[in-house]
């Protein structure tokens, strides 16, 4: 934008800029032609009747209307005034014949003219001063000059006003653009482009843009139906084979059988926890369970689930810390704000090998609300933070310890159904968890 204003102000300037010269140049060769004329003239008659049809031809020529511009002077070979309109030769004027301006006075004037002037020394030693008195055509260059001005500074002010409304215009259709896609970024995929019918550029992209996002829509809604369905469809044979286990296990007395009955059991609940995890993670990023955000006093939340998962912090070796302003109230999911910390603890007693303590925090950032989970285990490197955060993503020193892979992406699923984001971080040591909840 701000190249597209340059060159249009460089591109007006230069040909105000040419037309000023050209205009001023027009005036003054009609000037210099026209005492070009009177010179020729003026050498045909001396050449043909000597100085005395010359001096006569000068006395006429100031009878006439039309010499009221002209300039002329007759010398004698000593430079004293012959005939002319001058009182006296100029001082240090060579008789060059070159076009000069040079500022004089008229016989009968008080003041100095700028005057257009050829002078001639001829054969016999006498002086002809030929010109024209040029203050109208430099009257003329001037208001020439000044309308230009003027005209630069009129398209100066227009041009810059043409391009702030430009790039007001421009602005606020990327804006839209890169609001929607933001959005879009965050899970918000009913979210579309404003548009407008104009069919403009803006209008065709816009129209693009929705358009894609309607494939894309279809397809996540188709894929959430697929895994929803699946996952609900894979529970209920899961759940008959826990309860055939216990009642297998309920009416074996062997030992060995009763180890295998009871590692079968161990799997298929973790089976059935997973599916229960990606049920809950599918309706979440599909928005169910936005409408449902209530005004909550996130101390008290803080400290129910401290209550609840405290116990099994302590005999895991840990010591959980719970700190928020109180009062702190916020409009949230209670019941999956309170699941994603329940799994961000989980996450942290599994992995937090080595660590002693589990602080959580809660605090208003900017009109947001930030909660903080943090320990001070051996943290996540940031080259495998993306990784952790994917679905079923299990880093290596993970994969033989129980667990899903499910928790973290839970977490991003309720980050995003409040309009924020998950964010993994160094707690230097350890790993330090942010979610950024915003307002509806």
């Amino acid at each position: 934008m701000g190249l597209a204003f340059l060159c249009q102000f460089l591109v007006t300037g230069g040909v105000l800029l040419f037309v000023q010269q050209a205009s001023q140049r027009t005036v003054v060769a009609a000037d210099r032609q026209a005492a070009e004329d009177a010179r020729d003239d003026l050498l045909a008659l001396h050449r043909s009747g000597g100085t005395a049809a010359l001096r006569a031809e000068i006395a006429r020529r100031f009878r006439a209307v039309e010499g009221e511009r002209a300039v002329l002077l007759l010398t004698d070979p000593s430079g004293r005034p012959v005939s002319g309109n001058l009182g006296a030769w100029p001082a240090g004027l060579a008789a060059d014949g070159r076009w000069q301006i040079i500022s004089l006075y008229r016989v009968g004037r008080d003041e100095p003219e700028p005057m257009g002037v050829i002078p001639i020394r001829l054969k016999d030693n006498t002086q002809l001063l030929v010109g024209m008195v040029v203050s109208n055509s430099l009257q003329l260059t001037r208001i020439y000059e000044e309308a230009l001005t003027a005209a630069f500074a009129i398209s100066l002010v227009l041009a810059l006003g043409s391009a702030i409304m430009l790039g007001r215009i421009l602005a606020r259709q990327v804006s839209d653009i890169a609001e929607t896609a933001n959005d879009v970024a965050v899970g918000a995929l009913d979210r579309r482009v404003p548009t407008d019918g104009s069919g403009d550029a803006f209008d065709r992209l816009g129209q693009s843009i929705n358009a894609m996002l309607e494939r894309i829509d279809a397809l996540v809604t188709q894929l959430r139906m697929m895994t929803d369905g699946l996952a609900h469809d894979l529970k209920s044979p899961v759940t008959r084979l826990i309860s055939v286990v216990e009642q297998a296990s309920a009416q074996t007395a062997d030992d060995t059988a009763l180890d295998a009955l009871e590692k079968v059991h161990h799997e298929a609940q973790t089976l059935r926890s997973m599916l229960t995890t990606a049920l809950l993670i599918s309706r979440t990023e599909a928005g169910f369970g936005g409408d449902q955000r209530r005004d909550t006093d996130v101390m008290e939340l803080l400290r129910d689930v401290g209550e609840i998962y405290g116990p099994l912090v302590e005999d895991s070796g840990f010591a959980l810390t719970i700190a928020a302003a109180d009062p702190l109230v916020f409009p949230l999911h209670r019941e999956l704000v309170s699941q994603s910390l329940a799994n961000l603890i989980e996450n942290a007693l599994y992995y937090a090998e080595g660590g002693d303590r589990i602080e959580i925090s809660a605090a208003i950032d900017n009109g947001d609300l930030l909660i903080t989970v943090a320990d001070n285990g051996p943290g996540i490197p940031a080259e495998s933070r993306a990784a952790a955060l994917k679905r079923f993503g299990r880093l290596d020193p993970a994969r033989g310890k129980p667990g899903s892979g499910l928790g973290l992406s839970l977490v991003e699923a309720v980050g995003r159904l409040h309009n924020g984001m998950v964010t993994l971080a160094d707690n230097g040591p350890g790993l330090k968890i942010l979610l950024t909840l915003r307002r509806p």
